[in-house]
């Protein structure tokens, strides 16, 4: 019985390399970093694909190891095939990739439109939640389209769970029931990392999103798109969209962050607490350390920018709270870059929990850090020659 599977692992394989077959096609995906990349994703065009396998429509693609064992896939809206390599230090692995019926896998990321809870939007993966505010919750608290984060502590999707506990009156998730809680405000800023025009030296800041759709959700990734009320830049209406992401196994979400301005500075920004903080800047991230409040402590807030960040500064400005009139001081970690019409500011943000993974800021800036090289040094796809 063995020899027989032997041989038949040994037929696929050679099926794999059969310039005649162009059904599957061996694949090496390479790490070229001398540290581990084990959650991370690789992203392969589906029109690299069509082109080394087949180029007429196929029902979908499905991922093996190169003894034959099938692993969690995805083919994202973009027209990407994303699956984990799970690869170590300097480490190469062969794959195959044949044309098939799509698998089912059990989801590591999730993200729903909340019509339930005043049109939330929250996001998650197996490490991290996320929520932005809809156009409802605009009566009620006034504006706010900063970036608001779950801390989790459990690699389970909570975000229904959580919704519904709170919403029947079982167990508010601003408590931490074992499986972590909400205790991050985020009120008329930024929050954990959102971005707003910096013009003049003054953020603008929109209103709630306004139009929401989801692209994918899961098993690997899910990604939806969020567009907000026009603003008024130097009399010119400028319409606002975001495209997130959210990768299985990251700390951190991806947001592709669009104008229709022709050029303007725009900044992502953290809030700055006060006190008992810690604030990291480097050329292409930064951190902060929350200071510890009464029921969490050890939170580390991240953005980070592949291209680099072209300024960064700590900014304070007062408003007046549209409901309740009271008039409010706030201040933001800026990392400030460029962004033109026709080329979005593309960057991440995301955090880290000492009770999930991260004991001390400097364990969640190792992690922040080569994270920023991974961007810089993507994981190298090499086809087999047939």
């Amino acid at each position: 019985m063995i020899k027989i599977i032997f041989l038949s692992i040994i037929s696929f394989l050679t099926c794999a390399s059969c310039s005649s077959d162009k059904k599957n096609a061996g694949i090496s995906i390479k790490n070229p970093s001398d540290f581990d990349r084990l959650t991370e994703l690789v992203e392969i065009p589906l029109s690299e694909l069509k082109e080394k396998i087949i180029s007429q429509e196929v029902s979908g693609y499905v991922v093996k190891t190169s003894d034959g064992k099938l692993i969690p896939s995805q083919i994202t809206y973009d027209e990407k095939l994303i699956f984990r390599p799970e690869l170590k230090a300097g480490e190469e692995k062969s794959f195959i990739i044949a044309t098939g019926e799509p698998h089912e896998f059990d989801s590591q990321t999730y993200g729903r439109f909340i019509t339930e809870r005043k049109d939330d939007f929250a996001w998650e993966n197996d490490r991290v939640a996320f929520r932005v505010y809809g156009p409802a919750l605009v009566e009620i608290d006034g504006p706010s389209n900063g970036l608001d984060i779950w801390y989790k502590r459990t690699s389970d999707l909570i975000i229904d769970k959580w919704y519904k506990n709170d919403l029947a009156g079982i167990a508010s998730y601003h408590k931490d029931n074992g499986e972590g809680l909400d205790d991050y405000k985020v009120g008329r800023t930024l929050g954990a990392g959102a971005m707003a025009p910096y013009v003049n030296g003054k953020l603008l800041l929109n209103e709630n999103f306004k139009n929401q759709e989801i692209l994918d959700n899961g098993p690997l990734r899910t990604t939806f798109a969020l567009i907000y009320s026009d603003m008024d830049i130097d009399s010119v209406k400028v319409t606002e969209k975001r495209i997130i992401s959210l990768d299985a196994g990251s700390q951190l979400t991806k947001i592709v962050q669009t104008y229709s301005f022709p050029e303007l500075r725009a900044a992502a920004g953290i809030v700055k607490r006060g006190d008992g903080d810690t604030v990291i800047f480097a050329n292409n991230y930064v951190i902060y350390g929350e200071p510890a409040s009464k029921s969490v402590d050890k939170v580390y807030v991240a953005v980070v920018m592949k291209d680099g960040i072209n300024e960064t500064k700590v900014d304070t400005y007062e408003i007046t709270h549209p409901k309740s009139g009271k008039l409010e001081s706030h201040s933001h970690i800026l990392a400030i870059t460029s962004v033109l019409k026709d080329k979005p500011a593309i960057y991440y943000t995301g955090y880290g929990w000492s009770k999930f993974g991260f004991p001390s800021i400097d364990s969640f800036k190792e992690y922040i850090e080569k994270f920023a090289e991974s961007l810089k040094n993507p994981l190298e796809i090499i086809y087999q020659k047939k």
